[in-house]
């Protein structure tokens, strides 16, 4: 990877990874993973009024960003703990689909616990990468609580959902994207557990890049939205959206750190509009986004003109397109005529 420009010293929340981070986890990827694109769309321009850079972590292996942090997570544990013979974590997919390869390629075992009711399409490719899957509890918390009793009864690693390898790792794509259109005005992306939002926050600091960043929750699975509010860690109620890679009920501190410091704005979108997005992401690049991959088109079709984004340039962090069979064709019927 080309050395990134120094930038002054500034001081960051501990979510975000230094550039030296950021240079040794694209070292690391350099032979593993090749960079996704990032496309400018005219016909997404024409829909929101402004250009639209769209980086396409949909090409990833595993069809999501998560592989980057696997894949440096997994090469750095197995470095350090050369007898460990396996890993448990909780996803609602991408997290377990990247644990899966990643845990297959250095040699470790890896049980994923998810929620009843999970992407079954999802839940296909995990086994398919070699997992032991576990159905258990009806969200990701309670998932996550049963992991965290099979990893001390069967003396397996717990794969967190966010950790400073997992940021450098998937910090890559932020780097891609921001160098390769250096004069993005704005960034939307996802908020899930937080490794996302903060790798591309490393990555704009790491670069000296100026746009702003927003980010992007469902109205009805709101806690990152809520904690930017309150600035401090707020839970909510529900994890009920069809974006799975955004139903997070219970945010985690570190990414609420940086979120509160860092970006522009924290915004809601609802189902319905997650779902019209999808559609005109397939409509009009025919790439497939799953809810939380379409969730940043739809804050920006809600809430770009009023952020005053007509006419400028902006970028979509396309984060995954892991949407099963079912919930595409509601995509593709709901999107925009």
């Amino acid at each position: 990877m080309t050395a990134l420009a120094p930038v002054p010293p500034i001081a960051r929340p501990a979510a975000l990874v230094t550039r030296t981070g950021l240079e040794s986890a694209a070292d690391l990827l350099a032979g593993l993973l090749p960079p996704t694109p990032q496309i400018a769309w005219p016909l997404l321009a024409e829909a929101c009024g402004c250009t639209v850079w769209v980086k396409h972590e949909n090409h990833n292996p595993t069809g999501a960003f998560k592989v980057r942090g696997g894949l440096v997570y997994m090469t750095h544990l197995r470095a350090e703990r050369p007898g460990l013979a396996g890993v448990v974590s909780a996803t609602r997919g991408n997290h377990g689909q990247s644990v899966a390869l990643a845990a297959r390629r250095v040699g470790l075992t890896a049980t994923i616990v998810v929620p009843h009711g999970n992407n079954p399409e999802k839940n296909a490719a995990m086994r398919a990468y070699g997992a032991t899957l576990v159905e258990h509890g009806d969200d990701f918390i309670e998932a996550a609580a049963h992991a965290e009793s099979l990893a001390r009864a069967e003396a397996l690693h717990m794969v967190p959902p966010f950790h400073p390898w997992l940021v450098a790792g998937v910090g890559t794509y932020g780097v891609e994207f921001l160098s390769a259109v250096p004069d993005l005005d704005a960034v939307f992306v996802p908020v899930g557990m937080g490794s996302g939002i903060c790798g591309l926050l490393s990555a704009r600091d790491a670069l000296g890049h100026k746009a702003r960043v927003y980010g992007v929750v469902s109205e009805t699975v709101d806690a990152y939205r809520r904690s930017f509010l309150a600035g401090g860690p707020v839970a909510c109620e529900s994890a009920d959206t069809l974006a799975d890679g955004i139903a997070v009920r219970v945010p985690r501190a570190e990414p609420v750190e940086a979120i509160c410091r860092e970006v522009e704005d924290v915004l809601v979108v609802s189902d319905d509009e997650i779902l019209e997005a999808m559609g005109l992401m397939f409509t009009a690049t025919h790439n497939a986004a799953e809810g939380a991959g379409a969730a940043p088109l739809a804050a920006l079709r809600r809430y770009g003109a009023d952020l005053g984004l007509t006419g400028k340039r902006v970028g979509l962090v396309l984060s995954g397109g892991n949407a099963d069979r079912a919930l595409f064709t509601r995509a593709l019927a709901a999107a925009p005529g």
